[in-house]
């Protein structure tokens, strides 16, 4: 048993497990620790963990040089360029299906990515991904490399955005595998939690421990339960622990 830590209420707004959507838009805009992306357009950066798990994921995917990353992380007037864009070029219906407003969209974070196939034309809002070959190679082993298909058609009603089968989001390796697994969307995470603790076993056999844990006041204590783990805010209240056994 580890010393207890401290969680100021805060920290509820950040981590690698923050929810943003229309409902929960980041408060102010984060600053992740960002690399470049290499293999894809110019200039894309992503948080350093997810553009290293991106990288391994496509080689074993066998998809250097075919699967581009087109769009990384963006900042807050990026984002809004974007929607001001799109919204003169396509329509408000178009925009709101696929594009987030500033301070609502993911790649704010640093931690979300999308991808396309390579080709001679590519659309920088709705990049082709197909679901088979290359693609779908990734798409198998995502979650092994803490990836989700963040968007889907049958969680757009809970979402409350279109399919975007280009658009992934790195929530580390338990946590890909205890959504997808679940057939879960982000945001029903936090009530799956909140049903009791979760165990995830990992490639290898290491066994990792998720919970959910409120913060209703100024701060919450919590004594790790063994030395490895991790704690990030859910962007709604409370904070979402990891533990690794072993």
């Amino acid at each position: 048993m580890t010393a207890p830590v401290r969680l100021p209420w805060a920290e509820t707004r950040k981590g690698p497990l923050v929810l943003v959507n229309r409902d929960h838009p980041l408060r102010s805009p984060l600053v992740p620790d960002l690399v470049p992306l290499a293999g894809g357009w110019p200039d894309q950066h992503l948080d350093r963990t997810a553009a290293r798990m991106l990288t391994e994921c496509i080689r074993a995917a066998g998809g250097a040089g075919v699967i581009l990353p087109v769009s990384g992380w963006r900042s807050r007037g990026e984002q809004q360029a974007i929607w001001d864009r799109t919204l003169e070029t396509d329509g408000p219906d178009f925009t709101a299906r696929y594009v987030a407003r500033p301070g609502c969209s993911e790649h704010e974070t640093g931690l979300a990515v999308d991808l396309a196939l390579a080709a001679d034309v590519i659309d920088p809002i709705c990049p082709a991904f197909p679901r088979d070959g290359v693609c779908g190679r990734f798409r198998a082993l995502a979650a092994d490399y803490g990836f989700i298909e963040r968007y889907t058609e049958e969680k757009q009603p809970i979402t409350g955005i279109g399919a975007e089968p280009w658009h992934f989001r790195y929530v580390g390796v338990p946590h890909a595998r205890l959504l997808t697994e679940n057939a879960l969307c982000l945001e029903e995470y936090r009530a799956f939690l909140q049903q009791g603790e979760r165990t995830v076993r990992l490639p290898g056999g290491r066994r990792v421990r998720v919970g959910w844990l409120p913060c209703r006041s100024a701060a919450v204590r919590w004594t790790p339960p063994a030395a490895c783990w991790q704690v990030s805010g859910d962007n709604d209240g409370g904070f979402i622990t990891t533990v690794w056994e072993g």
